[in-house]
């Protein structure tokens, strides 16, 4: 019998080990990179606005500047005019942030100008439960969205207030209203939820699956708790800190309430009937990231735009992508990526690995492979390898420290923009200041 805690701890380790050179970025010129060789392609756009800023919160974000975003918006929709003209193709497109909702009417622009110039099939938003007005539904509805992500975290108050949502986007019980308004407006109803946060408890997370399960929506995400050491400095004095211990039950936990009505689409994905994912990373061979703050993976090369709003502008007027860094990743490095995201999608194909690396895949990561099977992660069957459920919790894990190792860049790149975003105004700066960013 193998010690949890213990095999947990050194899957973590190894896996850091391994893949530790994937952020290692350097400077570029911010071409355009080569169009993918093989493999479709996807688009993520980032939005990195917010009406206020969560103290848990590690992805680029600032705060909301209206003369700012608009010049934003348009030099955002100038960059995807880029890719349309260097020839990119898309499936499909995915605005996060930050907040996309914040500015409906640049939001509703962008969107329609991706639909003219890519065949897309999947459009999926971000928003805040604020968001959800009728309006804005049917507006978002009949601009293509057939995906719509509400940023939740809880519907319990104390922690709501904690986080500082309370005050912005209403208690538990309004929010859980507004969710059941937008149901069954979009094929895909997403609930985005945090567990282990620093005062959550077993029954607050039973609570908060039990009333999802009744507001109509399709799909859960059900995040680990993941910042960066910035973010947990902020986080210490409103929020507490977390405890790692508790992860493992938090997880089983969730997977138990949601079943049967709801089955697992990646490691933390939930979707009723089992279909659809929200993780484009784990599907799409290479994605390209438009806007402030986004990051490219194209033909095994990782790309990340400029974190500075300014620069970006000038970068875009310049005709320049908004790329600064990039890093090549060698064959291995690439194959260890391949099979991370692959198997935080429940699996990985044989025929795909082989069509994509060649034989040299199983013999550069046997190793992984063997441990996964050794641990009873992942079963072999005669397509490939299929995650158990103890196998879904590692990659939890490990998708969990890539994104936090993901955050620490982050907050590396963010030094570099407090400077301008100071220059916003009185307000602009008192927001800035409380977020710590």
């Amino acid at each position: 019998m193998f010690d949890s805690t213990l095999i947990d701890s050194l899957l973590i380790r190894i896996f850091r080990f391994r893949t530790r050179g994937f952020l290692r970025m350097t400077e570029c010129d911010g071409a355009l990179p080569p169009r993918p060789r093989t493999g479709g392609c996807y688009l993520y756009v980032h939005i990195p606005f917010c009406e206020a800023l969560c103290p848990f919160c590690s992805f680029h974000r600032v705060l909301l500047c209206r003369p700012q975003a608009h010049r934003y918006f348009t030099a955002l929709r100038r960059e995807i005019e880029l890719y349309h003209q260097a020839g990119f193709e898309f499936s499909g497109v995915y605005f996060g942030g930050g907040t996309p909702t914040v500015e409906p009417e640049e939001l509703l622009e962008t969107i329609a100008l991706v639909r003219k110039r890519f065949a897309v099939r999947d459009i999926s938003v971000e928003t805040n439960p604020r968001d959800l007005r009728p309006p804005l539904l049917a507006q978002l509805r009949r601009g293509g969205v057939t995906r719509l992500s509400v940023g939740v975290q809880s519907f319990d108050d104390t922690l709501l207030r904690e986080m500082g949502r309370f005050e912005k986007y209403g208690s538990g019980a309004e929010i859980a209203d507004h969710i059941r308004g937008a149901a069954g407006l979009f094929p895909t109803l997403n609930v985005d939820l945090i567990f282990n946060l620093p005062h959550q408890t077993l029954a607050s997370l039973e609570r908060d699956l039990d009333l999802f399960q009744t507001l109509g929506a399709n799909q859960v995400s059900c995040y680990p708790l993941m910042t960066s050491p910035a973010g947990l400095r902020r986080m210490a004095g409103a929020m507490g800190v977390p405890d790692r211990r508790r992860l493992r039950q938090f997880y089983q936990t969730i997977g138990r309430r949601l079943a049967p009505g709801f089955a697992p689409t990646s490691a933390w994905c939930f979707t009723r009937n089992g279909g659809g994912s929200d993780e484009y990373i784990a599907t799409a061979d290479n994605y390209v990231g438009a806007g402030s703050g986004a990051f490219s993976y194209l033909d095994g090369t990782l790309y990340s735009t400029t974190f500075s709003l300014a620069a970006y502008e000038q970068r875009i007027a310049g005709g320049l992508t908004g790329i600064v860094t990039k890093h090549q990743l060698g064959d291995t490095e690439r194959m260890r990526y391949a099979l991370l995201v692959r198997m935080f999608g429940l699996g990985l194909d044989r025929e795909w690995a082989r069509q994509h690396y060649g034989p040299g895949f199983f013999r550069r990561l046997w190793g992984e492979l063997f441990t996964l099977e050794v641990l009873g992660a992942a079963i072999r069957d005669p397509r490939g390898w299929r995650l158990t459920e103890s196998g879904r919790y590692w990659l939890m894990l490990m998708m969990a420290e890539f994104f936090q190792s993901v955050n620490t860049y982050r907050d590396a790149m963010r030094d570099h923009v407090q400077t301008e975003q100071a220059t916003w105004g009185p307000v602009a700066r008192v927001g800035h200041i409380q977020a710590g960013a």
